[in-house]
Protein backbone atom coordinates (compact mmCIF):
# COMPACT_ATOMS: atom_id res chain seq x y z
CA UNK A 1 0.00 0.00 0.00
CA UNK A 2 2.58 2.73 1.23
CA UNK A 3 4.74 1.84 -2.43
CA UNK A 4 1.64 1.83 -4.40
CA UNK A 5 -0.15 5.24 -3.53
CA UNK A 6 3.53 6.90 -3.18
CA UNK A 7 4.24 5.75 -6.73
CA UNK A 8 1.12 7.40 -7.47
CA UNK A 9 2.16 10.29 -5.38
CA UNK A 10 5.13 10.67 -7.81
CA UNK A 11 3.10 10.08 -10.92
CA UNK A 12 0.41 12.43 -10.46
CA UNK A 13 2.86 15.33 -9.62
CA UNK A 14 5.27 14.36 -11.83
CA UNK A 15 2.48 14.70 -14.81
CA UNK A 16 0.65 17.90 -13.04
CA UNK A 17 4.39 19.75 -13.28
CA UNK A 18 4.79 18.39 -16.78
CA UNK A 19 1.46 19.33 -18.18
CA UNK A 20 1.32 22.53 -16.43
CA UNK A 21 5.05 23.20 -18.27
CA UNK A 22 3.92 22.11 -21.49
CA UNK A 23 0.67 24.43 -21.59
CA UNK A 24 2.71 27.62 -19.72
CA UNK A 25 6.06 27.11 -22.61
CA UNK A 26 3.30 26.41 -25.77
CA UNK A 27 1.53 29.82 -24.49
CA UNK A 28 4.89 31.60 -23.96
CA UNK A 29 5.87 30.47 -27.11
CA UNK A 30 3.51 31.42 -29.16
CA UNK A 31 2.83 34.55 -27.64
CA UNK A 32 6.52 35.97 -27.75
CA UNK A 33 6.04 34.83 -32.14
CA UNK A 34 2.56 37.21 -31.97
CA UNK A 35 4.64 39.61 -29.92
CA UNK A 36 7.32 40.00 -32.46
CA UNK A 37 4.78 39.70 -35.59
CA UNK A 38 3.20 42.16 -34.63
CA UNK A 39 5.55 44.50 -33.58
CA UNK A 40 7.65 43.98 -36.71
CA UNK A 41 4.30 45.20 -38.80
CA UNK A 42 3.69 47.98 -36.56
CA UNK A 43 7.79 49.07 -37.07
CA UNK A 44 7.29 48.97 -40.33
CA UNK A 45 3.90 50.28 -40.79
CA UNK A 46 5.51 53.04 -38.69
CA UNK A 47 8.51 53.72 -40.63
CA UNK A 48 6.56 53.67 -44.00
CA UNK A 49 3.81 56.02 -43.54
CA UNK A 50 6.88 58.58 -42.53
CA UNK A 51 5.92 61.28 -45.23
CA UNK A 52 9.96 61.96 -45.56
CA UNK A 53 10.91 58.51 -46.24
CA UNK A 54 8.44 57.74 -48.48
CA UNK A 55 8.78 60.89 -50.41
CA UNK A 56 12.16 60.12 -50.78
CA UNK A 57 12.39 56.75 -52.01
CA UNK A 58 10.00 58.44 -55.01
CA UNK A 59 12.28 60.90 -55.64
CA UNK A 60 14.95 58.71 -55.91
CA UNK A 61 12.83 56.66 -58.96
CA UNK A 62 13.32 59.58 -61.03
CA UNK A 63 17.18 59.51 -60.49
CA UNK A 64 19.55 58.81 -62.42
CA UNK A 65 21.14 56.39 -60.41
CA UNK A 66 17.97 55.02 -58.73
CA UNK A 67 19.01 51.73 -57.01
CA UNK A 68 22.16 53.65 -55.14
CA UNK A 69 20.29 56.87 -54.23
CA UNK A 70 17.36 54.41 -52.91
CA UNK A 71 20.32 52.00 -50.65
CA UNK A 72 21.64 55.20 -49.06
CA UNK A 73 18.18 56.12 -48.17
CA UNK A 74 17.65 52.81 -46.63
CA UNK A 75 20.82 52.15 -44.48
CA UNK A 76 19.96 55.79 -43.00
CA UNK A 77 16.94 54.82 -42.05
CA UNK A 78 18.33 51.14 -41.06
CA UNK A 79 17.49 52.19 -37.51
CA UNK A 80 14.06 52.72 -37.67
CA UNK A 81 13.53 49.79 -40.13
CA UNK A 82 15.44 47.29 -37.53
CA UNK A 83 17.85 46.47 -40.26
CA UNK A 84 20.77 44.57 -39.32
CA UNK A 85 22.93 41.63 -40.96
CA UNK A 86 21.53 39.00 -39.56
CA UNK A 87 17.98 38.03 -39.47
CA UNK A 88 16.31 41.62 -41.05
CA UNK A 89 17.34 42.76 -44.80
CA UNK A 90 16.30 45.39 -47.19
CA UNK A 91 15.63 44.61 -50.63
CA UNK A 92 15.38 46.64 -54.03
CA UNK A 93 13.31 44.29 -56.25
CA UNK A 94 11.84 45.19 -59.56
CA UNK A 95 8.03 46.83 -59.92
CA UNK A 96 7.02 44.64 -62.92
CA UNK A 97 8.70 41.44 -62.22
CA UNK A 98 9.43 41.61 -58.28
CA UNK A 99 12.49 40.37 -59.56
CA UNK A 100 16.01 41.13 -57.64
CA UNK A 101 18.07 43.96 -57.65
CA UNK A 102 20.08 45.20 -54.96
CA UNK A 103 19.86 45.05 -51.29
CA UNK A 104 21.39 44.21 -47.80
CA UNK A 105 21.57 40.25 -48.95
CA UNK A 106 23.01 39.81 -51.52
CA UNK A 107 23.68 35.83 -51.32
CA UNK A 108 20.21 35.41 -50.25
CA UNK A 109 19.19 38.48 -52.76
CA UNK A 110 19.02 36.65 -56.21
CA UNK A 111 17.40 33.33 -54.90
CA UNK A 112 14.56 35.29 -53.38
CA UNK A 113 10.90 33.74 -53.57
CA UNK A 114 8.38 35.86 -54.80
CA UNK A 115 5.81 36.22 -51.92
CA UNK A 116 1.90 36.72 -51.54
CA UNK A 117 3.11 40.71 -50.17
CA UNK A 118 5.47 40.73 -53.27
CA UNK A 119 2.78 40.03 -55.56
CA UNK A 120 0.41 41.98 -53.71
CA UNK A 121 3.66 45.31 -54.28
CA UNK A 122 4.05 44.63 -58.40
CA UNK A 123 -0.05 45.17 -58.22
CA UNK A 124 0.39 48.58 -57.04
CA UNK A 125 -0.73 47.86 -53.51
CA UNK A 126 1.45 48.14 -50.32
CA UNK A 127 1.61 44.06 -49.29
CA UNK A 128 1.79 43.82 -45.08
CA UNK A 129 -0.62 40.91 -44.96
CA UNK A 130 0.95 38.65 -42.07
CA UNK A 131 1.28 34.65 -41.60
CA UNK A 132 2.15 33.39 -37.68
CA UNK A 133 2.62 30.26 -39.34
CA UNK A 134 5.33 31.34 -42.09
CA UNK A 135 9.47 31.13 -41.00
CA UNK A 136 9.12 34.93 -42.11
CA UNK A 137 7.79 38.28 -41.95
CA UNK A 138 7.95 40.66 -44.47
CA UNK A 139 6.45 44.06 -45.93
CA UNK A 140 6.54 45.27 -49.54
CA UNK A 141 5.83 48.88 -50.46
CA UNK A 142 5.54 49.68 -54.11
CA UNK A 143 7.99 53.20 -55.64
CA UNK A 144 7.01 54.30 -58.44
CA UNK A 145 8.84 57.14 -60.77
CA UNK A 146 8.85 58.51 -64.50
CA UNK A 147 11.78 56.73 -65.00
CA UNK A 148 10.88 53.12 -63.51
CA UNK A 149 8.85 51.78 -60.94
CA UNK A 150 10.46 49.55 -57.97
CA UNK A 151 9.56 47.50 -54.68
CA UNK A 152 11.11 48.43 -51.06
CA UNK A 153 10.95 45.18 -49.76
CA UNK A 154 11.93 44.34 -46.29
CA UNK A 155 12.40 40.66 -44.77
CA UNK A 156 13.10 39.03 -41.32
CA UNK A 157 13.47 35.24 -41.42
CA UNK A 158 12.44 35.12 -37.92
CA UNK A 159 15.70 34.16 -36.08
CA UNK A 160 15.57 35.99 -33.15
CA UNK A 161 12.56 34.64 -32.42
CA UNK A 162 13.80 31.09 -32.66
CA UNK A 163 16.70 31.60 -30.60
CA UNK A 164 14.52 33.36 -27.73
CA UNK A 165 12.48 30.10 -28.02
CA UNK A 166 15.24 28.09 -28.23
CA UNK A 167 16.20 29.79 -24.97
CA UNK A 168 13.16 29.68 -23.38
CA UNK A 169 12.71 26.29 -23.82
CA UNK A 170 15.93 25.74 -21.94
CA UNK A 171 14.60 27.81 -19.03
CA UNK A 172 11.33 25.40 -19.07
CA UNK A 173 13.28 21.90 -19.33
CA UNK A 174 15.07 23.17 -16.27
CA UNK A 175 12.52 24.67 -14.30
CA UNK A 176 10.91 20.84 -15.02
CA UNK A 177 13.82 19.62 -13.44
CA UNK A 178 13.32 21.75 -10.73
CA UNK A 179 9.49 20.90 -10.29
CA UNK A 180 10.44 17.15 -10.21
CA UNK A 181 13.04 17.52 -7.54
CA UNK A 182 10.28 19.60 -5.84
CA UNK A 183 7.79 16.60 -6.49
CA UNK A 184 9.95 14.09 -5.58
CA UNK A 185 10.26 16.28 -2.12
CA UNK A 186 6.65 16.32 -1.87
CA UNK A 187 6.18 12.99 -2.71
CA UNK A 188 8.26 12.19 0.57
CA UNK A 189 6.42 14.75 2.80
CA UNK A 190 3.00 13.36 1.65
CA UNK A 191 4.11 9.62 2.36
CA UNK A 192 4.62 11.12 6.18
CA UNK A 193 1.73 13.12 6.58
CA UNK A 194 -0.75 10.84 4.59
CA UNK A 195 0.79 7.55 3.47
CA UNK A 196 2.25 6.64 6.92
CA UNK A 197 -0.83 7.42 9.10
CA UNK A 198 -2.99 5.28 6.04
CA UNK A 199 -0.38 2.28 6.84
CA UNK A 200 -1.49 2.47 10.70
CA UNK A 201 -5.38 2.46 9.73
CA UNK A 202 -4.60 -0.47 7.28
CA UNK A 203 -3.05 -2.49 9.66
CA UNK A 204 -5.62 -1.22 12.72
CA UNK A 205 -8.54 -2.60 9.79
CA UNK A 206 -6.58 -5.79 9.74
CA UNK A 207 -6.17 -6.83 13.61
CA UNK A 208 -9.73 -5.35 13.51
CA UNK A 209 -11.20 -7.85 10.86
CA UNK A 210 -9.57 -10.55 13.05
CA UNK A 211 -11.24 -10.30 15.71
CA UNK A 212 -8.63 -7.67 17.91
CA UNK A 213 -9.30 -4.59 19.01
CA UNK A 214 -6.35 -3.96 21.44
CA UNK A 215 -4.87 -1.87 18.99
CA UNK A 216 -6.22 1.49 18.21
CA UNK A 217 -4.44 4.26 15.90
CA UNK A 218 -4.05 7.18 17.72
CA UNK A 219 -3.92 9.73 14.98
CA UNK A 220 -3.70 13.48 15.92
CA UNK A 221 -4.79 15.59 13.59
CA UNK A 222 -7.64 18.13 12.41
CA UNK A 223 -7.49 17.16 9.04
CA UNK A 224 -10.22 14.46 6.73
CA UNK A 225 -7.19 11.26 8.05
CA UNK A 226 -7.48 12.75 11.68
CA UNK A 227 -11.57 12.14 11.29
CA UNK A 228 -10.87 9.31 9.82
CA UNK A 229 -9.18 7.73 12.23
CA UNK A 230 -11.56 8.70 14.61
CA UNK A 231 -14.53 7.65 12.99
CA UNK A 232 -12.44 4.09 12.60
CA UNK A 233 -12.00 4.06 16.89
CA UNK A 234 -15.41 4.96 17.57
CA UNK A 235 -16.84 2.26 14.83
CA UNK A 236 -14.37 -0.14 16.64
CA UNK A 237 -15.70 0.64 20.10
CA UNK A 238 -18.95 0.17 19.04
CA UNK A 239 -18.21 -2.77 17.11
CA UNK A 240 -16.27 -4.38 19.90
CA UNK A 241 -19.31 -3.34 22.62
CA UNK A 242 -21.44 -4.85 19.49
CA UNK A 243 -19.64 -8.33 19.46
CA UNK A 244 -19.69 -8.32 23.79
CA UNK A 245 -23.39 -8.07 23.77
CA UNK A 246 -23.87 -10.68 20.90
CA UNK A 247 -21.28 -13.07 23.53
CA UNK A 248 -23.52 -12.29 26.30
CA UNK A 249 -26.86 -12.85 24.76
CA UNK A 250 -25.54 -15.95 22.88
CA UNK A 251 -24.37 -17.15 26.54
CA UNK A 252 -27.97 -16.48 28.09
CA UNK A 253 -29.98 -17.58 25.26
CA UNK A 254 -28.26 -21.28 25.56
CA UNK A 255 -29.02 -20.28 29.35
CA UNK A 256 -31.95 -19.40 29.16
CA UNK A 257 -32.38 -23.32 26.75
CA UNK A 258 -31.18 -24.85 29.73
CA UNK A 259 -33.45 -23.14 31.87
CA UNK A 260 -37.01 -23.98 29.89
CA UNK A 261 -35.31 -27.41 29.40
CA UNK A 262 -35.26 -28.02 33.30
CA UNK A 263 -38.24 -25.99 34.05
CA UNK A 264 -40.03 -28.35 31.74
CA UNK A 265 -38.06 -31.54 32.39
CA UNK A 266 -39.11 -31.66 36.47
CA UNK A 267 -42.86 -31.38 36.17
CA UNK A 268 -42.70 -33.91 32.84
CA UNK A 269 -40.53 -36.56 34.71
CA UNK A 270 -43.01 -36.56 38.02
CA UNK A 271 -45.97 -36.61 35.33
CA UNK A 272 -44.54 -39.37 33.80
CA UNK A 273 -43.27 -41.21 37.12
CA UNK A 274 -46.75 -40.50 38.84
CA UNK A 275 -48.89 -41.61 35.49
CA UNK A 276 -46.83 -44.77 35.43
CA UNK A 277 -47.39 -45.91 39.13
CA UNK A 278 -51.29 -45.87 38.47
CA UNK A 279 -51.21 -47.43 35.33
CA UNK A 280 -48.64 -50.38 36.66
CA UNK A 281 -49.95 -50.91 39.63
CA UNK A 282 -54.03 -50.84 41.61
CA UNK A 283 -53.66 -48.14 43.96
CA UNK A 284 -56.17 -47.14 46.73
CA UNK A 285 -58.63 -44.62 45.19
CA UNK A 286 -57.03 -42.07 48.27
CA UNK A 287 -53.72 -42.60 46.83
CA UNK A 288 -54.81 -42.57 42.91
CA UNK A 289 -56.56 -38.92 43.63
CA UNK A 290 -53.29 -37.73 45.38
CA UNK A 291 -51.38 -38.66 42.50
CA UNK A 292 -54.01 -37.66 40.04
CA UNK A 293 -54.15 -33.88 42.05
CA UNK A 294 -49.90 -34.35 41.40
CA UNK A 295 -49.96 -34.68 37.78
CA UNK A 296 -53.16 -31.74 37.64
CA UNK A 297 -50.79 -29.63 39.34
CA UNK A 298 -47.68 -30.30 37.42
CA UNK A 299 -49.28 -29.68 34.45
CA UNK A 300 -50.71 -26.13 35.46
CA UNK A 301 -47.28 -25.52 36.63
CA UNK A 302 -46.10 -26.50 32.87
CA UNK A 303 -49.09 -24.21 32.00
CA UNK A 304 -48.21 -21.40 33.52
CA UNK A 305 -44.06 -21.50 32.52
CA UNK A 306 -45.87 -21.75 29.29
CA UNK A 307 -47.43 -18.57 29.19
CA UNK A 308 -44.79 -16.47 30.80
CA UNK A 309 -42.38 -17.68 28.10
CA UNK A 310 -44.84 -16.20 25.22
CA UNK A 311 -45.68 -13.20 27.40
CA UNK A 312 -42.02 -12.60 27.60
CA UNK A 313 -41.54 -13.67 23.67
CA UNK A 314 -44.12 -10.99 23.05
CA UNK A 315 -42.15 -8.47 24.96
CA UNK A 316 -39.24 -9.05 23.37
CA UNK A 317 -41.17 -9.27 19.68
CA UNK A 318 -42.64 -5.84 20.42
CA UNK A 319 -45.95 -7.81 20.07
CA UNK A 320 -47.00 -6.96 23.30
CA UNK A 321 -50.56 -5.08 23.39
CA UNK A 322 -51.65 -3.23 25.96
CA UNK A 323 -54.84 -1.68 26.68
CA UNK A 324 -54.30 1.82 28.54
CA UNK A 325 -56.90 3.73 30.19
CA UNK A 326 -57.61 5.72 33.29
CA UNK A 327 -58.42 3.92 36.20
CA UNK A 328 -57.94 3.89 40.32
CA UNK A 329 -54.42 2.56 41.44
CA UNK A 330 -55.76 3.04 44.85
CA UNK A 331 -58.71 0.45 44.24
CA UNK A 332 -56.06 -1.89 42.26
CA UNK A 333 -53.45 -2.00 45.15
CA UNK A 334 -56.64 -3.17 47.32
CA UNK A 335 -58.08 -5.49 45.82
CA UNK A 336 -54.88 -7.80 45.01
CA UNK A 337 -53.96 -7.12 48.62
CA UNK A 338 -57.09 -8.31 49.26
CA UNK A 339 -56.85 -11.29 47.83
CA UNK A 340 -53.38 -12.05 48.61
CA UNK A 341 -54.37 -11.82 52.87
CA UNK A 342 -55.80 -15.64 52.79
CA UNK A 343 -52.56 -16.79 51.24
CA UNK A 344 -51.05 -14.42 54.16
CA UNK A 345 -53.17 -16.10 56.95
CA UNK A 346 -52.18 -19.57 56.06
CA UNK A 347 -48.16 -18.21 56.77
CA UNK A 348 -49.82 -16.61 59.97
CA UNK A 349 -48.04 -13.69 58.56
CA UNK A 350 -48.53 -9.73 59.50
CA UNK A 351 -49.84 -8.41 56.07
CA UNK A 352 -50.37 -4.20 56.28
CA UNK A 353 -51.43 -1.58 53.70
CA UNK A 354 -51.14 1.94 54.42
CA UNK A 355 -51.47 5.09 52.38
CA UNK A 356 -50.02 7.91 52.79
CA UNK A 357 -52.48 11.19 51.43
CA UNK A 358 -54.42 11.00 47.86
CA UNK A 359 -53.45 8.77 45.48
CA UNK A 360 -54.39 10.23 42.58
CA UNK A 361 -55.62 7.81 39.01
CA UNK A 362 -52.88 6.46 36.71
CA UNK A 363 -53.07 5.89 33.06
CA UNK A 364 -52.02 2.36 32.31
CA UNK A 365 -52.76 -1.22 31.46
CA UNK A 366 -54.73 -2.01 34.48
CA UNK A 367 -54.34 -6.20 34.01
CA UNK A 368 -50.89 -5.89 33.81
CA UNK A 369 -50.47 -3.28 36.60
CA UNK A 370 -52.06 -5.77 38.90
CA UNK A 371 -50.39 -8.45 37.85
CA UNK A 372 -47.07 -6.75 38.69
CA UNK A 373 -48.60 -6.24 41.76
CA UNK A 374 -50.14 -9.66 42.20
CA UNK A 375 -46.04 -10.97 41.46
CA UNK A 376 -44.42 -8.96 43.75
CA UNK A 377 -46.96 -9.50 47.01
CA UNK A 378 -46.26 -13.27 46.38
CA UNK A 379 -42.92 -13.22 46.24
CA UNK A 380 -42.87 -11.14 49.40
CA UNK A 381 -45.10 -14.08 51.08
CA UNK A 382 -42.92 -16.58 49.48
CA UNK A 383 -39.79 -15.99 50.90
CA UNK A 384 -41.23 -14.48 54.05
CA UNK A 385 -40.86 -17.09 57.02
CA UNK A 386 -43.86 -18.12 58.96
CA UNK A 387 -44.67 -15.06 61.53
CA UNK A 388 -42.91 -12.75 59.32
CA UNK A 389 -44.26 -9.11 58.52
CA UNK A 390 -44.85 -8.03 54.55
CA UNK A 391 -45.66 -3.83 54.36
CA UNK A 392 -47.02 -2.44 51.74
CA UNK A 393 -46.59 1.74 51.41
CA UNK A 394 -48.36 3.43 48.48
CA UNK A 395 -47.81 7.67 48.12
CA UNK A 396 -48.16 9.55 45.26
CA UNK A 397 -44.78 11.37 44.09
CA UNK A 398 -44.30 14.52 41.61
CA UNK A 399 -46.39 13.41 38.81
CA UNK A 400 -46.34 9.47 39.53
CA UNK A 401 -47.19 7.24 42.47
CA UNK A 402 -45.58 4.67 44.37
CA UNK A 403 -45.49 1.30 45.83
CA UNK A 404 -43.66 0.08 48.32
CA UNK A 405 -43.33 -4.05 49.52
CA UNK A 406 -40.97 -4.36 52.24
CA UNK A 407 -40.83 -7.82 54.13
CA UNK A 408 -38.20 -9.02 56.82
CA UNK A 409 -38.20 -12.78 55.44
CA UNK A 410 -34.78 -14.69 54.00
CA UNK A 411 -33.40 -11.65 51.62
CA UNK A 412 -31.18 -12.32 48.65
CA UNK A 413 -26.93 -12.27 49.16
CA UNK A 414 -25.36 -8.95 47.62
CA UNK A 415 -24.11 -11.13 44.72
CA UNK A 416 -27.29 -12.16 43.60
CA UNK A 417 -28.64 -8.73 43.79
CA UNK A 418 -28.18 -7.64 40.21
CA UNK A 419 -29.49 -10.91 38.64
CA UNK A 420 -32.85 -10.86 40.48
CA UNK A 421 -34.92 -9.62 37.68
CA UNK A 422 -33.38 -12.33 35.18
CA UNK A 423 -35.41 -15.34 33.50
CA UNK A 424 -35.40 -18.04 36.14
CA UNK A 425 -33.93 -16.80 38.51
CA UNK A 426 -34.99 -17.53 42.09
CA UNK A 427 -33.53 -16.65 45.40
CA UNK A 428 -34.80 -19.95 47.09
CA UNK A 429 -34.95 -22.48 44.24
CA UNK A 430 -36.43 -25.28 46.44
CA UNK A 431 -39.03 -23.18 47.94
CA UNK A 432 -39.88 -21.23 44.94
CA UNK A 433 -40.79 -24.98 43.12
CA UNK A 434 -42.68 -25.96 46.14
CA UNK A 435 -44.96 -23.03 45.63
CA UNK A 436 -45.20 -23.49 41.95
CA UNK A 437 -42.48 -20.35 41.10
CA UNK A 438 -41.61 -20.32 37.71
CA UNK A 439 -38.40 -17.46 38.19
CA UNK A 440 -40.40 -15.44 35.58
CA UNK A 441 -42.44 -13.14 37.62
CA UNK A 442 -40.10 -10.29 38.08
CA UNK A 443 -38.60 -10.26 34.53
CA UNK A 444 -42.19 -9.99 33.03
CA UNK A 445 -42.65 -7.64 36.37
CA UNK A 446 -39.93 -5.04 35.21
CA UNK A 447 -40.96 -5.20 31.15
CA UNK A 448 -44.33 -4.16 32.18
CA UNK A 449 -43.31 -1.23 33.95
CA UNK A 450 -40.83 -0.78 31.63
CA UNK A 451 -44.06 -0.49 28.97
CA UNK A 452 -44.98 2.09 31.02
CA UNK A 453 -42.37 4.76 31.46
CA UNK A 454 -41.81 3.25 35.23
CA UNK A 455 -39.09 2.25 37.15
CA UNK A 456 -38.83 -1.05 39.41
CA UNK A 457 -35.51 -1.17 41.81
CA UNK A 458 -34.68 -3.66 44.53
CA UNK A 459 -32.69 -3.20 47.75
CA UNK A 460 -32.04 -6.51 50.01
CA UNK A 461 -29.68 -7.72 52.23
CA UNK A 462 -29.20 -11.35 53.49
CA UNK A 463 -31.58 -12.03 56.34
CA UNK A 464 -33.08 -9.04 56.80
CA UNK A 465 -35.34 -9.02 54.14
CA UNK A 466 -36.11 -6.94 50.70
CA UNK A 467 -38.22 -4.01 49.62
CA UNK A 468 -39.45 -3.58 45.93
CA UNK A 469 -40.29 -0.12 45.18
CA UNK A 470 -42.76 0.36 41.91
CA UNK A 471 -42.78 3.75 40.59
CA UNK A 472 -45.31 4.55 37.82
CA UNK A 473 -46.19 7.80 35.81
CA UNK A 474 -49.59 9.25 36.49
CA UNK A 475 -49.91 10.40 32.87
CA UNK A 476 -48.98 6.92 31.25
CA UNK A 477 -45.99 6.48 28.78
CA UNK A 478 -45.83 8.89 25.89
CA UNK A 479 -47.04 8.59 22.93
CA UNK A 480 -44.25 6.93 20.88
CA UNK A 481 -43.16 4.62 24.39
CA UNK A 482 -47.38 2.94 24.17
Amino acid sequence: MNRSLYSKLVLMIFLLIVSLMTVVGAFLMRGIRVFYLNEFYKQMQSAFSNVELVNSLRSAADDADPEQIMTGILRAWSGQLGIDSGSRNYYILSGASGSYITGSDPEGGPALPVTVNILTAISGSEGCASAVNEDFMDVALPVSGEKGSYIIYIKDNKETIRQLSRELFGIIAGSLAVGLTISVLLSLLLAKTMVTPLQILKKAVEKVASGDFSDKPDIRSDDEIGVLSGSFNNMADRLENILDDLKKSESMRREFVANVSHELRTPLTNIRSYAETIEAAALPRETESRFLNVIISESDRMTKIVQDLLTLSRFDAGNAEFAFEKFSFEKSVRDVFNAMQLEARRGNQDFSLEFKGGIPEITGDRARIEQVLMNIMSNALKYTPEGGSIRINVKAAPDAVQIAVRDNGVGIPKEDIDKVFDRFYRADKARSRESGGTGLGLAIAKEIVKRHNGKIELQSKTGHGTVITVTLPVDGPGRDDG
